[in-house]
């Protein structure tokens, strides 16, 4: 049991700053994403 408790403690922080930073740059892909879309419409 203590080195499951271990292994959840040494990987929580990494999975935490993960999730946090995939949520941050969804926003930013969408954005991003958008403009690919939009481009060949400013072409013309």
């Amino acid at each position: 049991m203590e080195t499951w408790i271990a292994f959840v403690t040494e990987l929580s922080f990494p999975i935490a700053i993960t999730f946090y930073l995939l949520h941050r740059i969804e926003g930013k892909l969408d954005v991003l994403n958008d403009s690919i879309r939009m481009l060949p419409d400013k072409m013309r």
